[in-house]
């Protein structure tokens, strides 16, 4: 694939519209629902998996990566994502250890991919600039999100009614892959109109935003590290209920697992 990733291609655009928005959306789904109709959910459904062809402005845009995908007739429980565009019902499966979920959270994530499109930043975000938080996580689960002024005054009402209905947190309630092409703006995309956006120039990274990006990776590292300074006491001199309830029976300590 010598076309690059969506987002990529978008940052390199001098201009980019409402209407080429909706073309690339409607290629997007159109994969998608070629996957749900053989029953297949891609689960990590994200722009670095949506690939152009070539560099040509005609380039065709394939959806990639399926290391994760898993045919809808077998229990999906696994919590397998990526933090931006990862559905409610993943997290409420990795939240309480149990709980399934189906090929709709895709449609979730197309829908977070769709409103990055349109206006540059994501609708769920960390406040403090990391990858993910528990808040970030609880807006997820709730379904919290805006549609700033700034940025959205003047992009059509209809994507925004396409955002709410696949945005929806209740799986069973939210749109199908079909009524997504079914939809007006998806449907007539040649009819949306050629409202210039600025999603093109707010994706472009800044350095400054690479910089705090890799501050958050090394932090989070370092407070996985155990410190230099800690002291490690003997096994033998250790206290815990379940080594005293052990010594009291005469066992001692566990013997350590050898692999």
């Amino acid at each position: 694939m010598e076309g690059g990733e969506l987002f990529e291609r978008i940052q390199k655009r001098s201009s980019f519209t409402e209407r080429e928005a909706a073309e690339l959306i409607k290629s997007v789904a159109s994969a998608v629902q070629h996957a749900h109709s053989l029953n297949i959910a891609h689960r990590d459904l994200k722009p670095e998996n949506l690939l152009f062809m070539n560099d040509t402005a005609e380039a065709t845009i394939c959806l990639t990566d399926f290391g994760f995908a898993k045919e809808c007739d077998q229990v999906l429980q696994t919590p397998c994502y990526t933090p931006y565009y990862v559905a409610p019902e993943i997290l409420q499966a990795e939240h309480r250890k149990s709980g399934t979920y189906d090929k709709s959270c895709d449609v979730w994530s197309l829908g977070v991919i769709l409103y990055i499109l349109l206006c540059g930043h994501p609708p769920f975000y960390s406040e403090g600039g990391g990858h993910i938080s528990p808040g970030m996580k609880r807006r997820i689960r709730s379904g919290i999100y805006e549609f700033p002024e700034e940025d959205w005054k003047d992009i059509s009402a209809s994507v925004k009614d396409l955002i709410r209905k696949t945005l929806h947190i209740n799986p069973d309630r939210r749109m199908t892959i079909d009524e997504i092409m079914r939809h007006p703006w998806i449907a007539q995309c040649e009819d949306v109109p050629s409202t210039p956006l600025l999603s093109h120039t707010k994706l472009k990274a800044k350095p400054e935003v690479q910089k705090e990006i890799k501050n958050d990776m090394e932090q989070a590292l370092s407070e996985m590290r155990v410190s230099e300074n800690a002291t490690v006491i003997p096994l033998e001199d250790a206290t815990s209920s379940l080594l005293d309830r052990r010594k009291a029976k005469g066992k001692g300590p566990p013997k350590p697992l050898v692999m």
